[in-house]
């Protein structure tokens, strides 16, 4: 075990076939994530981890369970999403383990998405349909890990940047907290070591692995990422975090929105949405940058066409995790209609269109946000 490692690690015990059981019918998301996820993930501010304000919170009384949330239409568009992840999973050659062999398809952000979209229905590494596909995944990021540190192809283009560096580390810090694998404990420390050696002195960071300005798009992924790690066990440090926080805060306007740039910049729908997640996974669970963060997204919620703005994907991603952390209406409200659009959005080969990425990013974002009451990993555990 690692030096490291918290005193209370996150449990990350697996329910089968949540769907089919019946005990969980009637039960509540507080409970069902209390046996998903034990005592649920560490915050990123010291001295609160082991909250019992993610589970305690106000919930409403209409908020549904786990099996009535993840409709019959909603499950077929996840198995075949999954289905489609795995048929498009490259099988040799050098791209063994992504999820195709050029542009962001071949990218570790895609990669890493795709294992976690798996892990999402409960799959773990190396065991049942779609272990396998998570250990190929695990393969190829680890593989693109550089001597520094830095997590991208070295053929993936300026889109892979920072963002895959954050994503993977996500991704990693889920496979590491389910097999201790020294591997990937090695690799992973190494991947948080660059992002805390980058951050620049106001606690963000920007495209490439180097200290200078910053953007709340990239520093929140950076966030994700470095949580996910301590989650793990990884040491992060105290002041690396505090600062990273303090950059969220400080980037939020008066309205509730959340801008690109902590000096000005736009103020966008997805914005709101990564900044709002971004306090949950400090462990601020209320307040007033929490409440007019909420009540500003809440003006962007899905309706029969996609909503207003660019990176569809990339903002419904964090807006799922913002209003599944707030729970009672702001879930009750967003997760229904964002689950009806994108069954209905789905194509007939199981993926879903994405001008951002490509189809397999799509198919596994979207499998993410359909899967988010299912409440298996800890990362995104309320």
């Amino acid at each position: 075990m690692d030096s490291e490692k918290i005193k209370n690690p996150v449990n990350w015990r697996r329910i089968e076939n949540p769907l089919n059981t019946a005990s969980i019918k009637n039960m509540d998301r507080r409970a069902f994530g209390k046996i998903a996820a034990g005592i649920g993930a560490a915050s990123l501010i010291p001295g609160t981890a082991g909250s019992a304000n993610a589970f305690d919170r106000k919930a409403s009384a209409n908020e549904k369970s786990p099996a009535e949330l993840v409709t019959a239409p909603a499950k077929k568009a996840i198995d075949r999403g999954l289905s489609y992840l795995l048929r498009s999973q490259v099988k040799t050659g050098r791209n063994r383990g992504a999820f195709g062999k050029n542009g962001m398809a071949a990218g570790v952000a895609t990669a890493s998405l795709g294992g976690l979209a798996m892990m999402c229905g409960g799959h773990a590494p190396g065991q049942g349909p779609y272990g396998r596909a998570i250990d190929l995944a695990t393969e190829y990021v680890l593989a693109n890990v550089r001597d520094i540190g830095y997590i991208a192809t070295r053929n993936g283009g300026s889109r892979e940047n920072m963002y895959g560096h954050g994503f993977s580390m996500l991704f990693l810090s889920q496979a590491y907290g389910m097999t201790r694998k020294p591997e990937i404990g090695e690799k992973l420390r190494k991947a948080v070591k660059l992002t805390c050696q980058c951050q620049n002195n106001q606690g963000g960071w920007r495209y490439q692995p180097t200290k200078s300005d910053a953007d709340l798009s990239i520093t929140v992924c950076q966030i994700m990422g470095l949580r996910g790690a301590r989650d793990s066990g990884i040491d992060v440090p105290d002041d690396v975090r505090k600062k990273c926080i303090d950059y969220v805060k400080k980037s939020q306007n008066k309205n509730g929105s959340f801008r690109y740039t902590m000096q000005g910049g736009h103020t966008t729908f997805a914005m709101t949405a990564a900044g709002v997640t971004s306090l949950y996974s400090a462990g601020i669970y209320e307040g007033d940058q929490v409440t007019k963060g909420l009540e500003y997204l809440m003006k962007f919620k899905p309706s029969g066409a996609q909503q207003a703005g660019g990176h569809y994907f990339y903002s419904n991603y964090y807006a799922i995790q913002a209003v599944w952390h707030a729970g009672g209406k702001h879930w009750d409200e967003w997760y229904p209609l964002i689950r009806n659009q994108l069954v209905n959005n789905q194509t007939a080969s199981g993926s879903w269109r994405s001008s951002e990425a490509g189809e397999p990013f799509g198919a596994a974002m979207a499998c993410i946000i359909l899967q988010m009451p299912l409440n298996y990993l800890p990362v995104f555990s309320p």
